[in-house]
């Protein structure tokens, strides 16, 4: 199987439909892209995710252990790395699940202000390399949807600012309506399970999964096979993160519970996909 077959196994949502509108290898090509970054001076990056989930009122479990893995994958690529959330998701990314790197706290405002924060936040960290991993994204009517349709624009920081007209933006959803769903807006509504309204933020490079979460294990194996050598975590490192950022309060996205499961996926399930991409780079190496 290749990377983008495997991340897109058991897709419960039906976004492998989009599969036929984005390259065949769309893993490889955001890791090119993430590569060529790279040779710029200021090897900076910003990392952004967290999705509420309005009847847990908390986060959920998909997003922040790609995003914490595509940290260590790109701190080793030489790299700096700051994430940037909002207030929901901040207490998932505290201790030392981050180590050293700052982790931002984007305010939940209106549309003004926001844009003047991604401004300065931008301005701050000049920024080589943008990634979005399972971040909710600004559809037609200015609102950020669920899969459900419920609305959480008021639980979700206006985080698309800090992509909206930059040329350095790569973005992972299982959805539809995430930021770099914007891409793919005229067919996602074509799909009858994915949303109607979709997210209209577009990125430079998109990667689609089953789960955010293996999108960015895509991203990073797409990666391990360009440098030669595997960045990808270990089935035991995602399993314990998944259990710390549960103990600190995320919820599985689909039911809502507060357990150790991602998008109704338990930890065994969910870990597939790690342990399939491994296989093919240990094939490689």
């Amino acid at each position: 199987m290749t990377v983008e077959e495997i991340i897109l196994s058991h897709d419960r949502r039906g976004i492998s439909a989009l599969r036929n509108y984005i390259p065949v290898d769309f893993c490889h090509e955001a890791a090119v892209f993430v590569l060529e970054k790279r040779k710029q001076r200021q090897r900076s990056s910003i990392i952004t995710t967290g999705f509420y989930i309005p009847c847990a009122q908390a986060p959920e479990t998909d997003g922040p252990p790609g995003a914490l893995a595509i940290g260590q994958a790109l701190h080793s690529l030489g790299f700096d790395v700051t994430y940037v959330t909002d207030k929901y998701t901040m207490p998932l990314l505290s201790g030392g699940l981050v180590g050293k790197d700052k982790v931002i706290d984007f305010p939940i405002t209106d549309h003004n202000s926001s844009r003047q924060f991604a401004k300065h936040l931008l301005a701050e960290i000049q920024p080589s390399l943008l990634i979005s991993v399972e971040r909710c994204g600004l559809n037609g009517d200015q609102q950020y949807l669920n899969m459900a349709g419920e609305d959480i624009t008021d639980y979700t920081a206006k985080i698309d600012y800090l992509f909206l007209g930059q040329k350095n933006s790569l973005g992972i959803g299982d959805g539809g309506n995430e930021i770099g769903m914007g891409n793919l807006a005229q067919y996602i509504p074509l799909t009858a399970t994915l949303p109607k309204n979709p997210a209209l933020t577009p990125v430079d490079k998109l990667v689609i999964a089953s789960i955010s979460n293996w999108g960015g294990y895509g991203l990073i194996a797409a990666l391990s096979r360009l440098v030669k050598c595997n960045l990808l975590p270990s089935v035991e490192w995602e399993k314990e993160i998944i259990n710390e950022i549960v103990a600190k309060g995320a919820v599985d996205g689909v039911s809502g519970q507060r357990r150790s499961s991602v998008d109704n996926f338990d930890l065994e399930q969910n870990a597939w996909a790690l342990i399939q991409l491994h296989k093919v780079l240990t094939a490689m190496f």
